[in-house]
This record gives C-alpha cells, structure tokens and sequence, in this order.
C-alpha cells in the first residue's frame, strides 16, 4: 500500500519526534527503514517511503535500523556485517569515515567497530583497506592508468598514502608489481 510523505511527516522524520499519528519511513537507497524519531542520518527525501506498521516495510524487502528498532528486535548481528561488507564493497571508491560509515549502516561508531571486529578478526577500516587494493592490484594488470588515477579510482586521498599502503601489503610498490 502506498502512503504520502506529506510536509507534516517530512517534518516529524527531519526533526527525530515522536507522531501523533504511527508510521515508519524506509530510505530507498539502503533498504533500511526507521520510527520517525531515529537519530540516524536525515535521508534525503526524495529516497524516502513511508509505511504503515514495520510489516509493510519487511514485506517490501527493507531492513529495520539497528539504532531506532522498529520492529523492537534486534538485527542479528552476522546479517548486519553481511551488510556492512557489501556498503563498503559498493563505495570504496567514496571518502568514507568511520562516522559516514556508522551513520549510512545506522549504528554506532563504537558498536560498528566492535560488531564487525568480533565478526572479522579486523577493524571495517582495515577491511575497506583491503578492498581497495585487491581493485588497485586489478587496475595495474588490466590497465594502463597512472598510479594516481588508480589512487584515486580506489578511494584513496592521495597517491603518496596508496604508495605506502600498497608497499605495506605487498612488499612492493605499485609500480614494482605492475613491471614485475
């Protein structure tokens, strides 16, 4: 069933308070859904749909938010690193702080850290990081781009910072592994 997002329930989302009337919004872009009164990130709202009760929003395939609740279940824990690996996956390429991170996953920082490293055996970081050199490694085999655009391309700030992580991990620069 399909319900408006009117101006007065656009108004309850964006300042976190509790409705008169019940209802529950899924963001679009992360399949999570959320009670109006979350403290997680304001979406934007043209990626926002409204439900009426948090079985509309199962049914339609969206997630309830590990910080509101709304089913008043908790998420289990291995599904939502499941879905922490597959945002890092989709935006390595992004600037992403372990804020950004916390708030697009809606948790915490600290409960982001401690979930995923209990689940992985490493902090989100170090996993990001590792995405973003097995896609580096790929590009200086299949192409011809300079170090740093493939600096950039992998979501790292700098290609001096890629050089560095890169030796790290492989005992060798970028360069030596395109050449060798």
């Amino acid at each position: 069933m399909k319900h408006p997002l009117t101006q007065k329930r656009w108004q309850t989302i964006i300042t976190n308070q509790i409705p008169k009337q019940p209802f529950f919004y899924g963001v679009k872009t992360t399949h999570i859904f959320c009670r109006p009164n979350c403290p997680s990130k304001t979406p934007k709202r043209e990626n926002v749909v409204i439900f009426a009760n948090s079985d509309e929003a199962l049914i339609q395939g969206f997630r309830p938010c590990k910080r509101c609740l709304p089913t008043g279940n908790k998420l289990p824990n291995d599904l939502w690193v499941t879905e922490i690996k597959q945002y890092l996956a989709d935006n390595y390429q992004q600037h992403l702080s372990l804020e950004k991170i916390a708030a697009d996953c809606h948790g915490s920082v600290s409960n982001l850290q401690r979930t995923f490293a209990k689940a992985t055996g490493i902090s989100p970081t170090s996993y990001l990081q590792q995405i973003r050199l097995k896609h580096a490694k790929e590009l200086l085999q299949e192409t011809d781009y300079s170090i740093k655009t493939i600096a950039a391309r992998c979501g790292f700030n700098s290609d001096t910072y890629f050089n560095t992580c890169f030796k790290e991990s492989f005992t060798q620069t970028p360069q030596q592994f395109r050449q060798a």
